[in-house]
C-alpha cells in the first residue's frame, strides 16, 4: 500500500487537489515561524496516512501562497478547513488534538 502524504498546495494545484477532488480534503493553513503550526504538523501528518483511504490531506504555506489563504479569509493560524464538493463544510482554528481534526470527517 502506498502512503499517501500530505499535498503542497499551490495556487496552481489548489483547484484540482482541492476544488475537484472526489475525496474530502482537509487542508492546513500554517507558517514555518508558526509555532502551534509546527505543533500540529505531526498530527496532520498522521491523519494523512491514517485516514489515506478515505481523506486527502493538503498543506498551504500562507507565505508562499498568500492568495490562497486571502481566498478563503485566513486571519490565525494554523487554520485547518475541511472541503466537501469543493466547499468548506467545517473550519478549526488553533491547535487542538487529533481527535477533534477525525470528527470533523466523520460527521
Amino acid at each position: 500500500m502506498k502512503k499517501m502524504s500530505e499535498i503542497k498546495l499551490t495556487n496552481s494545484n489548489f483547484e484540482a487537489e482541492v476544488l475537484n477532488s472526489d475525496k474530502p480534503v482537509l487542508v492546513d493553513f500554517w507558517a514555518e515561524w508558526c509555532g502551534p503550526c509546527q505543533m500540529l504538523a505531526p498530527t496532520v501528518a498522521e491523519i494523512a496516512e491514517e485516514y489515506a483511504d478515505s481523506v486527502k490531506v493538503g498543506k498551504v504555506n500562507v507565505d508562499e501562497e498568500p492568495e490562497i489563504a486571502a481566498a478563503y479569509s485566513i486571519m490565525s493560524i494554523p487554520t485547518v478547513l475541511l472541503f466537501r464538493d469543493g466547499k468548506i463544510v467545517d473550519t478549526s482554528i488553533g491547535f487542538v488534538p487529533k481527535q477533534s481534526l477525525v470528527n470533523m470527517f466523520d460527521k
